[in-house]
């Protein structure tokens, strides 16, 4: 399927020409057109989301299962935390979207199992691959995911997304490593890597962090929402991936556009509980809970206005 950025960035070619773009050189209309038109894609996800709802099925850790179904919720979705192997085939028939959280490292085969058939289903099927690279068990696990089911979506932190995408990296734990965290200084790496998993998996790969990462091996985004008080909670990074199916369930046509739209979303949700944070001078704990309540309070057009993003060309 033709991607939705082509097909407008070919709409406003044959406009431009008919029109001449008088007054204003046709680049510099092109380049703002296409800023307010992208802008307004990206929200799109997020309204659909809030009218129609969509039911996600995690298979996720045990230290963030509460978090994840709460920012579903808070979101317009409705989770589903059915993880045994007896029952996830049949679960997954009634949702519109799987997470597979690596997390829940002891229910790889419920995951292989519930993607498979949401595989054949043609459902979304987004993957966590939590500590991917950090022990042989998850090594192992995470290669034998990426070899079985065929992901939608795959969203780590750069350590994670290093390993699976071949190139060397140093995880801390469940963290990402400070040498392997994408900063200004070496985005176009960050890039790069991204890319590779992308052509390697077919999946759009997320690399979160002070700078979020989306690409499908063809576009590439760059987000700047959030703040460091996000990396201070557990389960921010797995919250994410938990939206991020929530997003495709809901938009399941264009996941390259649901995908930047829960990236943004989280991001901009972290600065409003930020904001509230330092305005009511607490701490870690009360800023979980004000991230979740900015998710629930979030409107198309506070996301519209404070989305900061661009589209990476090298």
């Amino acid at each position: 399927m033709e991607c939705t950025s082509i097909k407008f960035e070919l709409f406003w070619r044959k406009i431009s020409r008919k029109d001449g773009c008088k007054g204003v050189s046709e680049n510099a209309q092109q380049t703002e057109w296409r800023r307010t038109v992208m802008r307004d894609l990206y929200i799109a996800p997020l309204e659909r989301l809030r009218e129609k709802g969509a039911l996600v099925q995690c298979i996720t850790n045990f230290v963030t299962v509460n978090d994840c179904a709460n920012i579903i919720l808070a979101s317009g979705g409705s989770p589903s935390m059915a993880q045994d192997i007896r029952e996830v085939e049949e679960a997954v028939e009634g949702v519109q979207a799987l997470v597979c959280n690596l997390g829940a490292i002891d229910q790889v085969d419920s995951m292989i199992a519930a993607g498979k058939k949401a595989n054949w289903l043609g459902k979304p099927v987004i993957l966590d691959p939590v500590a991917a690279g950090g022990t042989q068990l998850r090594r192992d696990a995470a290669g034998w995911l990426l070899r079985e089911v065929k992901f939608t979506a795959i969203r780590g932190n750069a350590s994670e997304i290093r390993f699976l995408a071949g190139r060397q990296s140093v995880g801390s734990g469940v963290d990402v490593s400070v040498s392997d965290a994408v900063t200004e200084e070496n985005l176009p790496s960050g890039v790069e890597t991204a890319l590779a998993l992308a052509q390697i998996s077919g999946a759009i790969v997320v690399i979160s962090g002070a700078l979020d990462i989306v690409s499908d091996g063809r576009q590439t985004v760059i987000l700047r929402n959030g703040c460091p008080t996000m990396a201070r909670i557990t389960g921010s990074g797995c919250m994410l991936t938990s939206l991020i199916g929530a997003f495709c369930g809901a938009w399941p046509g264009e996941p390259f556009q649901a995908v930047v739209s829960a990236v943004a979303a989280m991001g901009v949700c972290g600065e409003m509980a930020e904001e509230r944070r330092i305005q009511n001078e607490t701490g870690n704990a009360s800023f979980r809970t004000d991230l979740i309540d900015a998710m629930f309070k979030l409107t198309t057009i506070q996301l519209k206005e404070r989305i900061r993003y661009e589209i990476y060309e090298k």
